[in-house]
């Protein structure tokens, strides 16, 4: 029986752990080979191990843009070619206009906006030359609505929304399709940290529940089948997309 990646070839960001190590497991499973990027390199490492022949890991810091090229070309030296590009590197400041730093603000849109423009733009010469690709972005569900003390991560997952959006008008007739992922709370090491600096963890772990109509918070897994339709020729018709994973957080 046929995989549905099969003969594709993709880079996962943010891979060693939480949605990008769910992701990039479940696109090998279906036949992918895949570029594991992320900064801690003994996670990505153990991900390349768990998945086998299918699986590289390169560690590369993507607020540095040196690096973007560097893990592209490596990808594309490794396997070959490119057809797929999973943005899933972000990270999270928790904040206030008042209390987020200047500091805080430029690193947080270096690593959730800027490496993806950076990313998309390395790649699309490899999807044309392919015939053409998909990217996809994770996104959040705080790209469409607002929360309270999310003053720089909120306004970034929109950009992502918004350059999504871009990209798919830009690159349709190439054959290159952009759609983003909008994820709520999903239990990962970013979302643990944040439950384990609050003074109630517990009741924050209440609180995030009844916001979700389904009833319990997400798990990685909960974003790996949209990620391999969109990866796949299935979604050969969908593109500038924004498609909400989210226990019907938007719904309520």
């Amino acid at each position: 029986m046929s995989k549905r990646l099969e003969g594709k070839i993709g880079i996962v960001t943010g891979a060693g752990s939480g949605i990008g190590r769910a992701c990039a497991i479940a696109l090998a499973k279906e036949g992918a080979q895949v570029a594991l990027i992320g900064r801690r390199k003994e996670l990505l490492e153990q991900v390349a191990h768990d998945i086998g022949d299918l699986a590289c890991a390169i560690s590369a810091d993507l607020a540095q843009t040196s690096e973007i090229q560097r893990l592209v070309d490596e990808t594309v030296r490794r396997f070959g070619g490119l057809n797929f590009l999973l943005n899933n590197a972000g990270i999270l400041q928790v904040g206030n206009v008042e209390q987020i730093t200047e500091e805080q603000w430029d690193r947080v849109f270096n690593v959730n906006v800027r490496s993806v423009w950076l990313l998309s733009r390395a790649v699309l010469p490899h999807m044309r030359k392919a015939g053409g690709g998909s990217i996809i972005n994770i996104a959040s569900t705080l790209g469409i609505v607002g929360a309270r003390n999310r003053a720089v991560y909120a306004p970034s997952k929109g950009a992502v929304i918004l350059l999504t959006k871009s990209m798919a008008i830009d690159h349709g007739h190439e054959n290159i399709r952009v759609n983003a992922i909008c994820p709520s709370f999903v239990e990962t090491e970013l979302t643990s940290a944040i439950l384990s600096k609050s003074n109630d963890p517990d009741a924050v772990r209440r609180e995030r529940t009844a916001a979700h109509p389904i009833g319990r918070l997400g798990q990685p897994e909960d974003i790996t089948g949209l990620a391999v339709y969109l990866a796949s020729d299935e979604s050969s018709w969908t593109t500038g997309a924004v498609l909400p994973v989210d226990g019907g957080y938007l719904a309520s």
